[in-house]
């Protein structure tokens, strides 16, 4: 007891301190290997609670602890043969083996001294493993303070003892907990314990946070490209401000900088993007290459926001040449459009300048300088009945067409009754479509006149019924849903041949679209109905509600010949007088999924469009798909598509996955597009290696090249490869890697997904 009064004294030291007996119950439980260590509920901050088997004092200025000497603060824990404690010096010693723990790391070490002064900690022999990301290593020093480790001839690496892939090891490693880097001098990378690159000074993250630094490169042949290799570069330039610059050499065209900036504050947030090579070595003539992309939303209070999407390329094959983040490849057409919204009490207002870039040989699209849109939010109520008025104003521009100006502004009042119910629906709208227009140009001889005012009214009722009824002889506890559903439309025929075409094209006429009430975009085509569409829809729902099946089924009957579609074509678009959409979705079990969908015109007895997918998804990005499609009159020079495909993604192993997909054209007998990949990922290491051969795109083609024998394909091979915890991380998706192709995986469509 005299020992432990006088123990006592010491409180005067920088850490007071705290006796146990022996035999008093532990407060530090054992921790597994990558637990993350904390401290004694009973410690406060500052305090420091001692065991051990035999304590001695020095007088009142050190003490002397030995035998399973256990050491807690509220920042860490120590383990140790023993331990010695010196007021006067601020120093603390402890001998080993030693085992130290704190919030972020384990280290088991041969010695250890500490300075409380300057709350810094060295470890002799230490071997260390951080608790809050995956990484290891051993120092022949390692110092602690408080932001960061420092390692004197150190290693470090993110593989397992017992899988040692790659390593540093470095005359001096400093890991910044608070700046989330690690610091090398004098590095020298080792793969399987081999030498193989050593860099005088190396930084990498050890944690999610930014830091300026070259990225993991990637590179492969192809038969386009030639040699080809990308070099990332990021620059952290604030906290809201970053900037990847990525040089990239292709050996068959030259070198070309990628550049992107994005930035977020209060009000703004976007990116722009610059993609520049200056001279293509394959095509001479082009001269230099470019692309130029920004994205920006503003929002400047509640009521205003603004937002900016531009794109522009310097030639039509730019993307099917070079690719692009900021683009697809099978693009043909680019938006460069500028939006201005205010969000009113009643109304909702939109500004919109906009154009397209069309690529290819096709003729230019308006552009719409400005487009000024206005919606009524809120009806006004009137017995029921809600009053809504909707309407632009417009003025388009292209000096290459025969119209190279026009003006247009429409007015859409409506009013609208309806009434639902538990098991069914009614709904009618009667509106009065009023749209004038301004034209300007030479019309000799055509149709179109300088001055045209059009009215023309529309009625639409639409009425659904909604039936259930159990279904336990077909899904246990399940129940079956019908909804059938039918629509009368009408809209008296007018002669519009005297208006030109500014943003108006034919719609899908797929089973949904049967049911809308208009069959052409904009307003410059008002398309004549007097017709009743009829259709249905049945779900069978499983007895979790999950959907297992669902049919949809519809067709158009016309009750005037003048409403009849190949009555009202619209330019060179073909038109069918009957006909008949459906669609459907099979989902018996979890990991099956069957899709379709068909269009047929049942008075020209013609197929119009066909889509077939089955789908397997299964655990471990396990993938199948097989498709088939076909699609007529897909031109004005009336060319068919007729494709089958296959995608797949199969986990060979733990650590191996292979994918692949081959689209076929039905039509000339070829082969457009194959892709297979194999990537082999550990937990500390990853590489991925791809193979392509695609048909080659060409947007100058007119329409009777299209589909040619002899087309031109791309063939090559990538291979990316990353160490995890040295710059790089794999972030590999079976189904990301599919959708690189021309085709590209989609994944089954699920309410619930």
């Amino acid at each position: 007891m005299n020992n432990i009064r006088s123990l006592l004294l010491l409180i005067g030291l920088y850490f007071p301190l705290i006796i146990h007996a022996k035999d008093a119950p532990l407060l530090c439980h054992s921790q597994n290997k990558l637990s993350i260590w904390s401290p004694l509920k009973s410690i406060q901050f500052g305090s420091m609670d001692i065991k051990a088997d035999n304590v001695e004092l020095f007088g009142t200025q050190s003490a002397e602890f030995s035998g399973d000497v256990d050491i807690n603060t509220a920042k860490l824990n120590i383990k140790a043969s023993s331990a010695l404690l010196d007021k006067q010096l601020g120093l603390f010693n402890a001998t080993g083996p030693i085992s130290y723990q704190d919030v972020i790391s384990k280290i088991k070490s041969t010695g250890l001294n500490a300075d409380l002064s300057n709350s810094q900690i060295n470890l002799l022999g230490a071997e260390y493993q951080l608790t809050q990301q995956q990484a290891r290593g051993a120092a022949e020093q390692l110092s602690i303070n408080k932001s960061e480790f420092t390692l004197n001839n150190g290693s470090f690496t993110t593989c397992p003892i017992d899988n040692e892939f790659w390593s540093i090891h470095a005359d001096k490693i400093i890991l910044s907990q608070e700046e989330g880097w690690g610091e090398t001098h004098g590095m020298t990378l080792k793969v399987l314990d081999t030498p193989i690159l050593y860099l005088p000074y190396f930084t990498y993250p050890i944690s999610d946070k930014r830091q300026s630094g070259f990225l993991i490169p990637s590179f492969g042949p192809s038969s386009k490209y030639g040699f080809e290799i990308e070099t990332p570069f990021y620059w952290n330039i604030a906290e809201n401000i970053d900037a990847t610059i990525t040089p990239r050499y292709m050996a068959n065209q030259g070198v070309q900088l990628k550049t992107e900036l994005r930035y977020l504050t209060k009000q703004h947030q976007g990116s722009i993007g610059i993609e520049y090579l200056n001279e293509d070595k394959s095509e001479p003539e082009l001269n230099e290459r470019y692309l130029f992309n920004w994205q920006q939303v503003t929002n400047f209070n509640k009521d205003w926001r603004a937002s900016i999407d531009v794109t522009n390329v310097s030639d039509d094959n730019y993307l099917t040449d070079l690719k692009s983040n900021f683009a697809n490849k099978t693009d043909t057409q680019l938006y460069r459009t500028g939006l201005l919204t205010h969000f009113g009490d009643m109304w909702q207002t939109d500004i919109k300048i906009q154009s397209f870039e069309v690529l290819g040989a096709h003729s230019a699209s308006y552009s719409a300088l400005p487009q000024i849109t206005f919606d009524q939010i809120h009806p006004f109520n009137w017995h029921d009945i809600l009053f809504t008025l909707k309407g632009e104003l417009s003025h388009f521009k292209n000096t290459k067409l025969k119209i190279p100006e026009a003006s247009r502004v429409h007015i859409e009042p409506k009013a609208q009754y309806s009434y639902q119910d538990f098991g069914w629906s009614f709904s009618s709208e009667l509106s009065l479509l009023q749209t004038n227009y301004q034209q300007t140009g030479n019309f000799e001889g055509t149709n179109i006149e300088k001055k045209v005012s059009r009215t023309l009214p529309k009625l639409r009722l639409h009425s659904q019924i909604n039936l259930e009824r159990k279904t336990p002889w077909l899904v246990k506890n399940g129940y079956q849903v019908l909804e059938p559903q039918i629509q009368y439309l009408y809209v008296p025929k007018k002669d519009q041949t005297n208006i030109g075409l500014y943003d108006t094209t034919k719609l899908q006429d797929d089973f949904f679209g049967l049911f809308r009430d208009k069959r052409f975009s904009g307003v410059d085509r008002i398309a004549a109905a007097n017709q009743f569409t009829v259709g249905a829809t049945t779900r069978i729902f499983g007895e979790k509600n999950n959907e297992l099946f669902n049919l949809s089924a519809g067709q158009t009957f016309y009750l005037s010949d003048s409403a009849k579609p190949t009555e009202q074509e619209l330019g060179e678009q073909k038109t069918y007088n009957s006909l008949f959409a459906g669609e459907a979705m099979l989902h018996w079990h979890k990991r099956w999924y069957l899709g379709t969908g068909i269009q047929y015109d049942v008075e020209g007895k013609e197929l119009v469009q066909s889509h077939i997918t089955l789908d397997y998804k299964g655990s471990n990005n396990q993938l199948i798909q097989l498709n088939h499609r076909f699609a007529n009159d897909v031109s004005v020079s009336e060319n068919r598509i007729e494709q089958m495909g296959a995608f797949t993604s199969i986990p060979i192993s733990d650590n191996w996955q292979f994918i692949a997909s081959y689209q076929r054209d039905l039509e000339h007998n070829r082969s457009v597009e194959i892709l297979s990949g194999l990537q082999y990922e550990s937990c500390c290491w990853a590489i991925q290696f791809t193979g392509h051969r695609q048909i080659e795109t060409d947007l100058n083609q007119s329409d009777s090249e299209f589909g040619q024998q002899d087309a031109v394909f791309n063939s090559g091979f990538r291979l990316d490869f990353v160490l995890k915890g040295l710059g790089g991380k794999s972030n590999y998706d079976a189904k990301k890697l599919l959708q690189q192709g021309i085709f590209g995986y989609r994944r089954p469509y699920f309410i619930n997904n």
